[in-house]
């Protein structure tokens, strides 16, 4: 009887040995950045509270309406959701462990995160960010340092062609006067709407204005704007952000419809965006703000914070080739043998290097033996190893090994057993 073959769920994807180097490489770079500007990693549950999501991202969002995976614990009745961004629950559990007490945090995560979409081309529905929160920190300065954060991300990846667009949204108060007149405004062009627009127009009026459909661009170019309704203190704090980038060089461009797709946003807002091919239509690979109404709207005190996130995948589809450049996959030594008092003292060998801090393969044989050395040697070519231990019966008989450079003059030379580890320790220190 022949049996099911099971493939992956759609969506949601393997990440290959020779594809994961490639993110092990990228996340070792992120995370000495961070360090860097000083933060910490923070680990929150992949499943929470549906609850969480609804209050804190937007009961009107797509993320919301369309995108969750969400489901009944049958154990317990409780109301369950893959995470679909890390912010909401980075701040469920600051509030939870009262981790702003002493002061204001610089915190990041790393991982996955699900979104029921159809999938394109580094968009999945098994997805991974890197989410970067500052909880506690109400200045503007904040707000332009993580930009400026971001531009030497950029740089340090050899990443170009990325360009900057910022808008504000203000207060709470400011965005509910714009909100009345965009809900008057939409119903004197009903005739316009699409059927998306028109389900939104009375729940979150503000996300038509981020519409892609070509047939209602130019009736929402000429709604009312948020700038109209900003008073004093958010003009000046929107150009306190504009002042500090310019100060270090950094363009940008101001977009007035960049309104974000979470709820929970106010005053400064960002997208990094690429332009060309590589990535299609949805060219955005950062976004971020502030969201200094969180913490309250969850339960918590009042407490200013601001973010943003990287999609993962996106950045490595356009960085690859720099990444690659820097890849360093190879082991330091492969330890080849023949005959069964080698295999013996390969295995000893193996893990008197690997003591010392060396990266080892040991070839492994299978039930037919450990193969010729010929074509063990082929195995240890491909490795991309940079020296070959050598052990077969006349170095076990005279307490030797012979050693092979494998990427250097191609030199073999014979050494005391016991002398093997120093040797290669200071061949490879030299290189």
């Amino acid at each position: 009887m022949s049996k099911e073959k099971f493939n992956a769920v759609k969506g949601m994807n393997d990440i290959l040995p020779e594809d994961a180097a490639l993110w092990e490489h990228l996340e070792e770079v992120l995370r000495g950045w961070l360090k860097s500007y000083g933060y910490r990693n923070m680990r929150a549950p992949i499943l929470e509270k549906t609850g969480l999501f609804a209050r804190g991202i937007g009961e009107f969002t797509d993320v919301v309406e369309k995108e969750m995976f969400s489901f009944i614990d049958r154990l317990n009745g409780d109301d369950l959701t893959l995470r679909t961004e890390f912010t909401a629950g980075v701040v469920r559990a600051a509030i939870e462990s009262n981790l702003t007490y002493n002061g204001p945090q610089r915190v990041y995560s790393m991982g996955p995160v699900f979104r029921h979409e159809r999938p394109q081309k580094g968009r999945y529905r098994q997805f991974h960010q890197l989410s970067v929160e500052s909880l506690g920190f109400g200045g503007a300065d904040m707000d332009a340092e993580l930009i400026v954060m971001l531009r030497d991300l950029w740089d340090e990846l050899d990443l170009r062609g990325v360009r900057l667009e910022l808008n504000t949204l203000g207060q709470p108060e400011e965005r509910a006067a714009h909100r009345v007149a965009l809900i008057a405004y939409f119903e004197s062009h009903s005739e316009l709407l699409d059927e998306d627009a028109r389900r939104r127009l009375h729940a979150n009026p503000l996300r038509i204005l981020d519409t892609k459909n070509p047939a209602m661009q130019a009736m929402v170019n000429n709604a009312p704007r948020l700038t109209e309704f900003l008073g004093d203190e958010s003009k000046t704090r929107f150009e306190q952000v504009q002042r500090l980038l310019k100060d270090v060089g950094i363009d940008f461009t101001i977009n007035p419809r960049l309104v974000r797709g979470l709820d929970y946003y106010n005053h400064t807002v960002f997208e990094w965006i690429v332009d060309g091919e590589t990535l299609g239509s949805q060219g955005t690979i950062c976004g971020g703000g502030r969201y200094d109404g969180l913490f309250e709207l969850l339960g918590g005190k009042p407490t200013p914070a601001v973010g943003f996130a990287i999609g993962l995948e996106r950045l490595i589809l356009l960085t690859q080739e720099s990444l690659k450049l820097n890849l360093d996959t190879a082991c330091d030594v492969y330890v080849l043998h023949q005959g069964d008092a080698a295999a013996r003292a390969a295995f000893a060998s193996a893990n008197q290097l690997r003591q010392m801090g060396l990266s080892v393969v040991l070839h492994s044989g299978g039930a037919d033996g450990a193969g010729s050395f010929k074509s063990q040697m082929k195995k240890a070519d491909a490795s991309g190893a940079a020296y070959a231990l050598i052990l077969g019966e006349d170095e076990v008989k005279n307490q030797t090994v012979s050693i092979k450079s494998l990427r250097g003059d191609g030199g073999q030379v014979n050494v005391a057993a016991a002398d093997a580890a120093s040797y290669l320790m200071q061949k490879i220190a030299g290189q």
